[in-house]
């Protein structure tokens, strides 16, 4: 399916070096955020206090987060659990103050806003928890991307492998730079939608791949880098599809869904438009600089595929 098509190939590999420029000044950026500001981490990662509530009636949570808030807490997760009249809350520690004084003080308040409001129960998280999900998530990613590689490998060639996996990190840390530079809360949602960002961005980059391994069949005349932008540009319609639908329920989720979708949207977003970038200008640029060749991906033993632009193509010797 196709809304329109280019007849003429787009030279995309004309600016590469130029775009990867940019990549790598983007990429140095988010990394020193990341090492001299840090990623907020929410009570799944540091430790807190889990507190829910019930309503006679459907909760107003926006009136809740406000009296959560007035007590100190800025930003903290609140959202329904199960249905509209439980409330969930996720409390950071506070110097000097224990679990239970903590969720006490919270639900005096809520007590003096709504009478009818009863503590259903109480949990403590501690630190050791949260360093486990570090660890986990850690684990999860290396694994992902250890995975993308073997996979890449075996249905390409360990150039495209390399370039897909820089470009897939790339994506990741940038997210994480945003993150870090703006103190948005880094939550086990977040974190799942790196993970998703991961394979959504493959995803685009084999695509890409597959058509530039047609390409490669069809066009034995042309260099890498117009197979490359013929490629790039034979997918566009589908690019466009594929992310702008995706793009569309995602900003969906960011602008109805509420503070507690609103990161998890906002991280889904930020891949997937750098998730285009990337596997436009940063894995199939520096697929090119590997010096990608037809002679990657034809496997001897095959028959020959005559080129479209071959004025010879067809003709008796």
């Amino acid at each position: 399916m196709e809304f329109f098509r280019i007849r003429r190939d787009i030279p995309f590999m004309k600016h590469a070096l130029i775009f990867n420029v940019i990549s790598f000044v983007t990429f140095v950026a988010a990394v020193v955020f990341l090492i001299t500001r840090g990623l907020n981490l929410s009570v799944e990662f540091t430790g807190g206090t889990v507190m829910e509530v019930a309503y006679e009636q459907p909760a107003d949570l926006t009136a809740v987060r406000e009296v959560v808030e007035s007590l100190g807490y800025a930003e903290v997760p609140v959202q329904n659990f199960g249905t509209a009249r439980d409330v969930l809350l996720r409390l950071p520690t506070q110097a000097g103050k224990s679990s239970g004084q903590q969720s006490e003080a919270v639900l005096e308040a809520l007590k003096a806003q709504n009478p009818a409001v009863t503590l259903r129960r109480t949990e403590f998280v501690g630190p050791q928890v949260g360093q486990e999900l570090v660890e986990d998530g850690l684990k999860a990613l290396g694994l992902v991307v250890v995975g993308i590689m073997i996979y890449l490998a075996f249905r390409f060639e360990w150039k495209y492998a390399v370039s897909a996996i820089i470009a897939n990190l790339h994506d990741v840390i940038i997210i994480l730079g945003f993150f870090a530079f703006f103190q948005w809360e880094f939550s086990l949602a977040v974190l799942a939608a790196v993970l998703a960002v991961l394979g959504y961005s493959v995803n685009e980059s084999v695509v890409i791949f597959d058509r530039i391994r047609e390409s490669f069949r069809r066009y034995r005349k042309k260099t890498p880098e117009q197979i490359i932008d013929n490629a790039i540009t034979s997918t566009i319609s589908r690019t466009i599809i594929t992310h702008g639908s995706t793009q569309i329920m995602v900003l969906s989720m960011l602008l109805f869904g509420g503070p507690t979708l609103h990161y998890f949207a906002l991280a889904l977003t930020i891949g997937i438009l750098f998730g285009i970038y990337s596997s436009v200008f940063v894995a199939a640029a520096i697929a090119m600089w590997l010096g990608i060749k037809r002679e990657d991906l034809i496997k001897s033993g095959g028959g020959k595929q005559e080129d479209p632009d071959d004025p010879n193509a067809g003709a008796v010797v």
